[in-house]
């Protein structure tokens, strides 16, 4: 059976040599005669396992010393908790920006724990903009800052990274990390679940700067506090191995592929290929402010929405599958990761002319 090209905004797409190579070694990694997802996770060789992984996902980001880096459960949502809780630290408030469903999700769990003030909020534009980067004031005195950089639904993404002085800056990076360079000396927590561009669902990776590490009120459960994780190599309880692991590998192929510098440039051409392809038509039309449109998640609106399941049927018999657009939002959806070749943007932009042409 040969491979579709998946589309998916997650869970989403793997490296197909990642796979490959997972495949090699499921009956027996390393000629230890098991799988590793059998392995006991505190083993010499899934240790080993685990510190190659992490070792490769510093060298890929230039994470700096002075930060750990978590490997947990839970996903990206348990953190709508878990930087509260962690940061807060005594004061009241927190600032946030609001400028999708994922954003709008952890405002309201930070609800639960602070004041939330809202510095920005962007739904009367039904999320397809984000905040001048002037217009931004943020509290001196807030516990910290929250933003999502990218949010899936609607394909909207910031351009810049906030400057919140001395606030630290927190960032649910769940669908762009890993995408391009970024300075991470710039946040005080990146966090992101693995189901984008880093392995399977499962795996939640936290980046904390670690004198943001132990400020956990003594009442919280010791599963939400980082230190926790940070003081037994996120190892406190039994962690998710089998997703670390193909984290790992993944990791490892980025480098293969050149690092950040090199992914970023295959990244960039396929984001704008595609959105050339929609302005240049008539047929298609993308809602997203053009400054802020997302390099991951690429939204599209048929002129005629009566042939959306069309389209959708039309374009699974191509081996184009799961482009139906968030159920919020309607129309299509082409997410295109890191693992998405740019053969599978250049087959999709060819069928979506030849449906016009049909159709149109």
């Amino acid at each position: 059976m040969s491979r579709v090209y998946n589309f998916s905004a997650g869970p989403a797409a793997l490296p197909t040599e990642v796979l490959e190579q997972a495949q090699a070694e499921m009956l027996d990694w390393n000629g230890s005669g098991m799988s590793v997802m059998e392995m006991s996770h505190r083993g010499k060789d899934y240790m080993s396992i685990a510190a190659k992984a992490e070792a490769d996902l510093r060298e890929l980001m230039d994470v700096p010393d002075n930060y750990k880096v978590l490997f947990l459960q839970g996903g990206a949502s348990s953190q709508f908790a878990m930087v509260p809780i962690n940061l807060l630290n005594g004061k009241k408030s927190a600032d946030y920006l609001l400028t999708g469903q994922w954003s709008k999700k952890a405002v309201a769990e930070a609800r639960r724990f602070c004041n939330v003030n809202l510095v920005a909020d962007t739904t009367d534009s039904k999320f397809t903009t984000v905040p001048d980067e002037a217009s931004l004031k943020f509290d001196p005195d807030a516990a910290y800052v929250h933003y999502t950089p990218n949010e899936t639904i609607v394909g909207v993404e910031f351009d810049y990274i906030p400057d919140t002085g001395d606030v630290p800056l927190v960032a649910d990076m769940s669908s762009t990390i890993l995408s391009r360079k970024i300075d991470v000396s710039k946040f005080g927590i990146i966090y992101a679940g693995a189901q984008k561009n880093i392995g399977p669902a499962g795996l939640t990776i936290v980046i904390v700067r670690e004198d943001l590490i132990g400020n956990a009120d003594a009442s919280m459960p010791v599963m939400f506090d980082y230190k926790t994780f940070a003081d037994n190599d996120s190892m406190y309880n039994t962690p998710p191995t089998y997703s670390w692991y193909l984290a790992g590998l993944v990791f490892a192929w980025g480098l293969k592929k050149g690092g950040m510098s090199a992914i970023e440039a295959i990244n960039r051409r396929k984001a704008e290929k595609l959105y050339k392809a929609i302005d240049d038509s008539a047929f298609f039309s993308n809602p997203v402010d053009v400054q802020y449109r997302s390099w991951m998640n690429v939204p599209f609106i048929l002129a005629n929405a009566d042939l959306d399941a069309t389209f959708i049927e039309q374009a699974a018999a191509k081996g184009l599958v799961t482009l139906k657009g968030h159920r919020s939002v309607g129309g299509m959806r082409a997410s295109i990761y890191n693992a998405m070749p740019e053969e599978g943007v250049d087959a999709l932009i060819a069928f979506m002319q030849e449906f016009e042409r049909n159709h149109g």
